[in-house]
């Protein structure tokens, strides 16, 4: 868990657009800062002290979104004046043109592979991009009004949107078609977004809160009401352990997922803040806003190393896969299947039985290689050598006793009746540990129906789901 140590410093203010900075990204080398302003320009800051900035000039409205490509060779745009432009993040500010769609564009975003684009605008349609192509390849149709965000999912199967028709909906986008819709909101929904695992999507909105959920469960996580105002925009630190939030009640807040309460409120911007963004590797985080000012935060929040904790993610024996599609719709009880030796259990006292079931599965398996084994190596001391195959388990089975040259016809008879009795064993566990799965569902369900922030189970459960 992240240790405090001390408060989010401010560490430059960038001076340049004319207008509201209504957008900004960090480049995936986190040496470079783009940010778009209702003054219609583009501007990449260095990052480097006494670096020059670079304005691109071209959309003929304001800018209302701006991302760098996964590699950082491109940077992409999108504005009210109906169109999208993709960049050469350098001096020259080469772009190349997408009349995209009939109304005002609100956001664009690269897929995490680089090769395509979504957009969303106030025509009340998604559409996604081929981006070295350069050419239109599909629209999503079902919003009934503006559609103000959209963004891939981690690994581009998903698509999530939202807009003023107070949804958050979720496309496939192999079939692409609608495949979920949230609609628990009190307002228009300004922003959405991933986190890094593609398991929950959060969203914010006019009513001034900003909702977690779950997809693999379509349960609300985490829900905070923690600004006076409307909530523009937020971003997931990459560690998914913090989201900043960015409001027209003219402050920053950063929230602390794992404890599930705000821990810093920053006072910076005169007016309110439209865009707030992390780097790449969650050092830094930049805000800006109706004053026109750029300024970039240091987050000495987070004492964990972000490399070190996905290092450590990268050696897990199981890391947890993305949800699946028929997990996601239709929307109702998440019904889990035992496909491991071990259960995930939130709760502390289910957590100690799934350790006493994963004991008694390990233990089945040595005692069953280590019976086989022993058979097989007396067979093999007799002149021949056992028949063996692989059960639906996956254990290593012996054919038959008379497969076994070796060993009398009353010891492999002994031998095969300790194997069925321990293959009813195994059974008996995968079952215990289904029913130990629908208990943690149902004792879930009864944190649900609890007050946010009024239990410890409840942030220990949440803490469990989101990591």
């Amino acid at each position: 868990m992240a240790s405090v140590l001390e408060d989010p410093a401010l560490e430059r203010h960038f001076r340049g657009h004319r207008d509201a900075v209504t957008c900004a990204n960090f480049s995936p080398n986190n040496k470079q800062l783009a940010t778009g302003s209702a003054d219609t320009n583009v501007m990449i800051w260095n990052l480097s002290p006494k670096a020059r900035a670079f304005r691109f000039v071209g959309h003929k409205d304001a800018v209302t979104g701006v991302e760098f490509s996964p590699s950082g060779e491109l940077l992409v745009s999108s504005s009210r004046d109906k169109t999208v432009r993709l960049w050469t993040p350098t001096i020259k500010g080469e772009s190349v043109l997408f009349r995209a769609h009939t109304a005002a564009v609100r956001s664009v975003s690269f897929s995490q592979d680089g090769q395509q684009l979504v957009t969303a605008s106030d025509d009340k349609s998604v559409k996604v991009w081929a981006v070295h192509r350069q050419r239109f390849l599909y629209s999503l149709n079902q919003h009934t009004n503006w559609v103000r965000c959209a963004r891939f999912s981690p690994d581009g199967r998903l698509i999530a949107s939202c807009g003023d028709d107070k949804t958050v909906q979720l496309w496939d986008t192999a079939t692409r078609q609608r495949i979920n819709i949230f609609t628990d909101y009190g307002g228009c929904q300004t922003a959405v977004e991933f986190n890094s695992s593609g398991t929950c999507i959060a969203s914010s909105g006019t009513d001034n809160t900003l909702k977690i959920w779950d997809l693999r469960t379509n349960k609300l996580l985490q829900h905070y009401q923690v600004h006076s105002a409307m909530i523009n925009a937020f971003s997931f630190h990459p560690s998914c352990n913090f989201i900043i939030t960015a409001s027209s009640d003219s402050t920053v807040k950063v929230l602390d997922l794992l404890e599930g309460r705000l821990i810093y409120t920053l006072h910076g911007h005169k007016g309110s803040v439209l865009t707030v963004s992390f780097s790449r590797v969650g050092s830094l985080f930049a805000s800006g806003g109706s004053d026109a000012q750029v300024l970039m935060w240091r987050t000495n929040f987070d004492a964990f190393s972000y490399k070190e904790m996905l290092k450590r993610h990268s050696q897990r024996v199981n890391p947890e896969p993305p949800p699946h599609l028929a997990d996601i719709y239709p929307r109702g009880p998440h019904l889990h299947s035992a496909q491991s030796s071990s259960i995930e259990v939130t709760l502390l006292l289910p957590s100690l039985i799934r350790i006493r079931t994963s004991f008694i599965a390990k233990y089945v398996h040595t005692y069953k290689e280590f019976v086989l084994g022993g058979a097989d190596l007396e067979s093999r001391a007799g002149g021949g050598q056992a028949a063996r195959e692989e059960d639906a388990l996956g254990y290593s089975v012996a054919s038959s006793p008379e497969q076994s040259s070796g060993l009398p016809l009353t010891i492999s008879s002994t031998l095969e009746h300790i194997v069925r009795q321990l293959d009813i064993l195994t059974q008996a566990v995968s079952l215990l540990e289904e029913r130990l799965t629908l208990t943690e569902d149902k004792l879930k369900e009864c944190l649900d129906a609890q007050p946010l922030g009024s239990c410890g189970w409840k942030s220990f459960a949440t803490l469990q789901m989101l990591n």
